[in-house]
């Protein structure tokens, strides 16, 4: 469901979540953004609704940690936009990225009674029946749901993640909210529309609508399994599907140590080093394998097991990475590896889909004096998220958009890299990508795949060689029968067209203005009364008005130098 904007001064039905909203961002100090949309007259919010000072921390604050502050406030569903939006660097400045990743963390839980009655009116039967043990603490809390660990009745050790109450109509009506605020925003904020805050809603919107669906998580979770069946490396949480709906997921409970615990880790046997290798090469494998990656790696979504095996948590946020796309990434690696500012700027209009791009030497220019700060660096000494972050502000300076997954994936490989420099300082996610990049390149030139390209293009254009008489007779005979119309579409022609019509009136008024003095004339000889002097009166009206219109047309020429 896409929700049509509408005129904020109608939209009433939330009127007192409106109100809530314009409360919060008054009280962390963003009049101004209210100023310039008016929402204080229209919701009639009053100037003074908090007391002096009480809110003089927000006075303290940087202006990037109170739209934080704010954030958490205004509740999940914009906790979620922030957590989203913290994966755009092109669009916001790093200050405010560094305070949005700050929203991943926990956040407070509700009552532990509304969870049991949800569960249970979900499962359909009470929670003495569906488990042997349910901890009534929540061992983690987020936006969107919060984790409860149980015990199933045939012993089965579970975490229970179970939807925060009312969510579903929360979120409908806060995106609804937020289309109308980013629509005020695109009519009264200069430059807003650059951004494209309804384009961004649009996307979170399709997001926010999966994650709060688990049946979808589960089948992430499934899916993921499969693709990495057999591999000792890695081990993925067991799903129990028939403890599973839209708002409640049941999985295998992990115990295991959080990836970011280095010093755990090295007392339960563990290597970080190892760990860091083995991370970085699933989450390539995802990418370039599948085409299905984990697009929330963070130290929060990582947990370490025995024999340094990797779990990853949460499922909810997935990436999915279209074939061609693969083929991008392998060249955009490739060109950053052989320093090839040309490979990296056709590769990025190739992802953005501007073949039409008129300032290609520009970009070009722009992406070899970026990688002219890299060619005295080892790739040891690289910093590939910084490298990704230079290129995504350079592809945003020139205004072309990236599909939102690239975003993820590069949003993926960032944290990844960052997680194994802190397991690893020697960690290079260079070394690691390089061999499924030049993989992509060999399988792109072998003789079967090249084949089977020229066997589908033959076929393709034997087709178009059967289809053509008869589309050429068809095309004929709608030509004969009048069906056929051809428009034409100008452009840049509007100025002659003006001047055209500039002309034509002037000829018009020309031509009219003659008859006039033609007419006065005839009239003034024929002595038709009334007279004044034995001259006609109306002869003589006519040559006045015949004058003050022709001063007037050559007014008109002077004050437009267009003698």
């Amino acid at each position: 469901m896409t929700y049509k904007i509408v005129n904020i001064g109608k939209t009433y039905r939330y009127i007192n979540r409106y109100r809530e909203i314009i409360t919060v961002l008054i009280k962390y100090g963003f009049d101004d953004f209210i100023s310039k949309l008016n929402l204080r007259r229209t919701f009639n919010i009053s100037k003074n609704i908090f007391p002096k000072g009480k809110y003089s921390k927000t006075v303290i604050t940087s202006r990037y940690e109170r739209i934080r502050l704010a954030i958490e406030e205004l509740g999940p569903s914009f906790v979620k936009l922030g957590q989203i939006m913290s994966n755009r660097p092109d669009l916001l400045p790093q200050e405010l990225i560094v305070e949005l990743e700050k929203l991943q963390s926990s956040v407070t839980p509700f009552p532990e009674k509304e969870a049991k009655q949800l569960i249970e009116q979900e499962l359909g039967k009470p929670i003495s029946e569906l488990f042997k043990e349910f901890q009534n603490k929540s061992i983690a809390a987020a936006s969107i749901a919060q984790v409860y660990k149980a015990t199933l009745n045939n012993g089965d050790i579970v975490a229970v993640k179970v939807q925060r109450p009312k969510i579903k109509k929360l979120i409908e009506a806060d995106l609804e909210i937020m289309f109308n605020l980013a629509s005020l925003a695109e009519k009264h904020i200069s430059d807003m529309d650059k951004i494209n805050p309804t384009g961004i809603i649009k996307e979170f919107e399709k997001s926010i609508k999966k994650e709060i669906d688990f049946y979808i998580e589960a089948s992430h979770i499934e899916k993921f399994a499969k693709n990495f069946e057999g591999n000792k490396t890695i081990y993925v949480p067991k799903v129990y599907r028939d403890y599973t709906t839209q708002k409640v997921l049941t999985m295998e409970f992990i115990d295991g140590i959080n990836v970011s615990d280095i010093d755990s880790l090295y007392k339960t046997g563990n290597n970080p080093k190892i760990i860091a290798d083995k991370g970085s090469e699933l989450i390539l494998k995802q990418i370039f394998q599948y085409g299905f990656f984990h697009a929330d790696p963070h130290p929060g979504n990582i947990f370490i097991l025995n024999n340094n095996v990797i779990c990853f948590l949460d499922y909810g946020m997935m990436g999915i990475l279209h074939p061609k796309y693969k083929n991008y990434i392998g060249n955009l690696i490739i060109g950053y590896v052989n320093n090839d500012a040309e490979k990296i700027t056709k590769t990025i209009l190739s992802i953005t889909d501007n073949q039409e791009f008129k300032n290609v030497n520009d970009l070009e220019n722009d992406i070899y004096e970026m990688m002219e700060e890299y060619s005295i660096l080892t790739f040891k000494e690289i910093n590939m998220g910084e490298l990704l972050n230079k290129t995504i502000k350079i592809i945003f300076t020139y205004k072309l958009k990236i599909p939102p997954n690239i975003y993820l994936l590069a949003k993926a490989l960032i944290t990844i890299e960052g997680v194994g420099r802190k397991l690893d300082p020697d960690f290079n996610m260079f070394e690691h990508i390089k061999p499924y990049a030049k993989k992509i390149l060999r399988e792109r030139s072998n003789p079967l795949k090249l084949t089977k390209e020229l066997y589908s293009s033959i076929i393709d254009f034997s087709f178009l060689l059967r289809d053509l008489p008869s589309e050429i007779k068809e095309i004929i005979r709608q030509l004969k029968g009048g069906k056929i119309k051809i428009e034409f579409e100008h452009k840049g022609l509007e100025p002659a067209l003006k001047k055209s019509d500039q002309i034509s009136n002037r000829i018009s008024f020309s031509i009219v203005l003659a008859s006039l003095i033609i007419g006065s004339s005839l009239i003034v000889l024929s002595d038709i009364p009334p007279l004044y002097n034995d001259i006609p009166i109306i002869g003589i009206i006519g040559f006045i008005t015949s004058a003050l219109l022709g001063f007037w047309l050559l007014i008109s020429i002077l004050r437009h130098n267009r003698m």
